[in-house]
C-alpha cells in the first residue's frame, strides 16, 4: 500500500509547533490531542525538527521541570526522516524498524502533506491481512 492511501483514509492534518514554543506548551498540545509527536516548523509548511514524547523525556531527565519553559527547538530532533506520498508503507515500515522512529512527516514537493506513526502502519498492515484471511477462507469454503 501506498502512503498516500494511507493518508486517504487517515486524514493529513499534523499537528505542528513553532521552535519557539515553550516545552510545555508541546506537551499541552501532545496531551490534547493525544499524539506523540509534533512537527516543529515556523510555518506550517516547512519543516525545523520533530519533538517527540520521547525527546520530553529525556529532556525532564537531564533539566528537570526548568525545561518546561525553554523552547521547543533546545530538545526536537533536528535530523528527521521523511517519507513521499508515493513510498509504500512496507519500506516505511522497515526504515521506522530500522532508525528507531515512530512518527514519519509525509513530504510532497518540499511541503509538509501528512504525517505517519508505526500505529498508522501496524494498522494498515493488520487490515491487509485480515484481508487475505478472509479471501483465503472464501475461496477454501467455495470449494
Amino acid at each position: 500500500m501506498r502512503i498516500e492511501t494511507l493518508l486517504a483514509s487517515k486524514g493529513n492534518v499534523v499537528a505542528t509547533i513553532r521552535p519557539d514554543a515553550a516545552v510545555g506548551e508541546a506537551v499541552a498540545s501532545l496531551a490534547e490531542h493525544g499524539i506523540g509527536a509534533l512537527v516543529v516548523s515556523r510555518d506550517g509548511e516547512h519543516i525545523d525538527g520533530i519533538l517527540s514524547e520521547r525527546d520530553v523525556v529525556r529532556g525532564l531527565h537531564d533539566q528537570e521541570a526548568g525545561l518546561l519553559t525553554e523552547p521547543v527547538s533546545s530538545i526536537m530532533s533536528s535530523t528527521v526522516y521523511t517519507c513521499a506520498p508515493s513510498d509504500d508503507t512496507d519500506s516505511l515500515m522497515a526504515t521506522m524498524t530500522d532508525r528507531r522512529i515512530r512518527h514519519v512527516p509525509v513530504v510532497e514537493d518540499g511541503v509538509l502533506a501528512g504525517i505517519v506513526s508505526i500505529g498508522d502502519i501496524v494498522k494498515t498492515r493488520i487490515g491487509e491481512l485480515e484481508k487475505d484471511r478472509k479471501e483465503l477462507v472464501d475461496y477454501i469454503n467455495a470449494r
